[in-house]
């Protein structure tokens, strides 16, 4: 079979696409034909060695896919051959709180990933998706999607009459303005370009400010809900924009904490609004397999498809990973296997 490679991490350059015998799956474990995978911001990161420690050179990288179960291993019974299933990043976390040991058994980091044609995945990870959704959309979901859900609905708490805010226009942020619209709530999104903000428009997105021509865009913001503020943020900035995102927020508003794309401020944010805004402030780290089942029925009994920005041929996978590091993408970049 055909497998992608990290190799010594020295940028996208680095990966390679290599041969391997087909897999056979030890006791627990289920073989899955991946038709589909997709990125993540934190894949182009790993190709760097920009998150945690270098990973071995053979590691097979990224973490979302979706694909038909071709065999499983002595003792499985969750899901069977011909199934179409996806898989949970964070394989040990199937529900209840995160532990940090998670990160030991996470899928395209820490042990092998979905970039091959076939992938050994523990059982106990998968779960078969719904009709509705196409090999392409599944592997949209289980990063980004799952992240989004986490924080807007067991964290946040959302419902109709929320406003939500989302900085940039990534695979969280366009996941959160979907989750935001099926709740109820009002939208409101920022980006570096205005034909990014059209798009978001079109898709729901009710309020969009351009941080690169409007530097001060949690004014902005405020002025846009009567002085008020938002009720949830969906900080992917980190503590470059964490500031402007208080500012931004409602009294008893919540923020989680998603990323840092922003890259480190020169001075650390003044906190003080949390506690004079009574706001709650929360690190997510993705979500359980539980969450990730919740929201599969939440698209489904909605009819909701992810944004898919553009798909690229699996022989052609170091082109999506340039096409990410780019930056003129909007929602999910997809690899067809």
């Amino acid at each position: 079979m055909k497998v992608w490679e990290l190799g010594d991490q020295k940028g996208i350059s680095s990966l390679r696409m290599v041969d391997r015998p087909d897999p056979k799956p030890l006791p627990g474990q289920a073989i899955v034909a991946i038709k589909a995978s997709s990125l993540n911001r934190r894949d182009i990161m790993i190709t760097e060695s920009k998150y945690g420690a270098p990973k071995p050179e053979n590691r097979i990288p990224l973490s979302d896919g979706a694909g038909d179960v071709v065999a499983v291993g002595e003792g499985v019974t969750n899901v069977k051959v011909g199934d179409r299933v996806v898989a949970s990043h964070f394989t040990p976390w199937t529900d209840g709180a995160f532990d940090p040991s998670y990160f030991a058994a996470d899928l395209g980091v820490t042990i092998d990933g979905m970039l091959t044609e076939r992938a050994i995945v523990p059982a106990h990870a998968l779960q078969v998706f719904p009709a509705s959704l196409s090999y392409e959309e599944a592997a949209s979901l289980p990063v980004a999607a799952v992240t989004a859900w986490s924080m807007m609905q067991p964290f946040a708490d959302i419902k109709s009459g929320d406003t939500v805010l989302a900085l940039g226009t990534g695979g969280v942020s366009i996941f959160a303005l979907q989750i935001a619209k099926m709740n109820g709530a009002r939208f409101a999104i920022t980006s570096s370009q205005d034909d990014k903000l059209e798009r978001c428009k079109k898709l729901g997105a009710d309020i969009t400010v351009n941080y690169k021509t409007t530097p001060d865009w949690e004014k902005a913001i405020l002025a846009a809900t009567n002085g008020r503020g938002v009720d949830i943020v969906v900080e992917t900035g980190g503590m470059a924009t964490l500031a402007q995102s208080i500012a931004a927020t409602a009294p008893n508003g919540r923020i989680g904490l998603i990323g840092a794309l922003g890259g480190r401020p020169e001075n650390q944010p003044n906190i003080g609004g949390v506690i004079g805004k009574n706001i709650a402030l929360k690190g997510i780290t993705s979500g359980s397999r539980k969450m990730f089942s919740d929201l599969l029925k939440a698209f489904d009994a909605t009819g909701t498809k992810p944004v898919i920005d553009k798909t690229f041929a699996f022989a052609e996978a170091n082109k999506a990973y340039q096409y990410m590091q780019d930056s003129e993408f909007i929602g999910k970049i997809v690899i067809k296997h």
